[in-house]
């Protein structure tokens, strides 16, 4: 059961200001593999950033591996979301329907990120060259085993698709355009000879070039295949932080490729960063929003004196703040306690936190999620859900 507070304004509607109004879906068909499908468009839509999706619901022919290949929740949750950030640039949620990657089967994205052979190895191996497709730089096979890896360390960590179809007067939908994600490796892990496991840093400026020449090939890939010869393709290049990190990492440039191009032109940069608060590297250089956190977790643990575990997530774009998530452990003992200490949260993010944000703040305890508090741009009320 829950229950909502009612010191503040708010529905069920926190993932926007406006709604559209929810009408009569829209039935369609669709063809993809020569065969025609019948399906549905629901008009409702969260809100203008947010795409619609085709129903039944189609999983993507690779799910799940993005889970097994991140190293953190944090990256996983960035670099699917991030990556639907960049497709709006190209294709507009008021006009595309998102689906799941239908052309990239699980084993062929596996094979993608295995080691290529070198001619010596095939031989070894028996493996045809026709099957040595892996896109991460073989070990030589010479010297230890940290100098074959510090050598040739694994760049590439995941290949993500997602698919854009569009709505003709027919009332038919078909594939228009293909968003590519590429997640590199900040960090290479590897295992030596006694099975210990050792890590190797992986600089920006090595990790951006090589991450540009996989692009080059996934696209030449990508055009072999039937169907895609014509497809506007766009492609991403993620930087995923360490296993130990607790903030995400970024997307860092892409590109897009017009209908029957097998080239790659040029690269836009993106501006984005995630910062952990406080930290030393996000007071060097957001100084004053450093000191607007501090302002504000030593405001909440005036509350409980002992109290030391505000910690906060900053999103920033082309350098200006844009979302703060707040996470705030504590321990409860009592329901009555949790709603004041609710209450007294709500208002100082009122007082102290800028309302030109995306601000989330989660209060929870060892028996799970206490409480979430919400406030999108411009609003000045914050939306509080009480968990029980």
């Amino acid at each position: 059961m829950k229950k909502w507070l009612a010191i503040i304004a708010g529905t069920a509607l926190i993932m926007t200001g406006c709604v559209p109004a929810l009408e009569k879906e829209e039935k369609i068909v669709q063809e993809q593999d020569d065969k025609i499908e019948k399906a549905i468009i629901p008009h409702f839509q969260i809100s203008d950033q947010y795409y619609r999706t085709i129903l039944p619901f189609k999983p993507g022919k690779a799910r799940g591996m993005v889970v097994s290949n991140l190293n953190t929740r944090y990256d996983i949750s960035e670099f699917e979301n991030g990556l639907m950030r960049i497709a709006q640039e190209t294709f507009s949620p008021d006009t595309y329907l998102f689906q799941e990657g239908q052309y990239l089967e699980g084993d062929v994205i596996k094979s993608w990120l295995n080691r290529k052979y070198t001619d010596a190895q095939l031989k070894e191996k028996d493996i045809d060259p026709s099957e040595n497709i892996g896109l991460n730089p073989p070990l030589s096979g010479e010297g230890t085993i940290e100098e074959q890896n510090n050598k040739s360390p694994i760049y590439l960590a995941h290949v993500l698709e997602h698919n854009y179809l569009k709505k003709d007067k027919e009332s038919s939908v078909s594939l228009e355009g293909i968003v590519i994600g590429l997640a590199l490796n900040s960090v290479h892990y590897y295992q030596n000879s006694n099975g210990a496991t050792l890590e190797q840093e992986i600089s920006h400026d090595e990790l951006e070039k090589q991450g540009k020449e996989i692009a080059k090939e996934v696209l030449n890939r990508l055009r072999s295949m039937d169907g895609l010869q014509d497809i506007p393709i766009v492609i991403a290049l993620f930087e995923q932080e360490s296993r130990t990190s607790v903030v995400p990492g970024r997307f860092f440039a892409y590109t897009s490729v017009g209908k029957g191009s097998s080239s790659i032109d040029n690269w836009k940069n993106i501006n984005q960063q995630y910062y952990l608060l406080p930290s030393s590297k996000a007071e060097s250089t957001h100084r004053q929003d450093v000191e607007m956190f501090l302002n504000f977790k030593q405001e909440v643990e005036r509350y409980f004196p002992h109290f030391n575990g505000v910690i906060g997530r900053a999103f920033y774009q082309e350098e200006q703040l844009m979302e703060l998530n707040i996470e705030i452990p504590i321990q409860f003992n009592g329901e009555a306690e949790l709603i004041g200490f609710t209450q007294w949260v709500a208002g100082l993010a009122k007082d102290h936190l800028p309302n030109t944000i995306n601000l989330e703040i989660n209060i929870s305890s060892l028996s799970g999620q206490g409480a979430i508090i919400i406030r999108k741009p411009n609003e000045n009320e914050p939306f509080v859900h009480i968990y029980q």
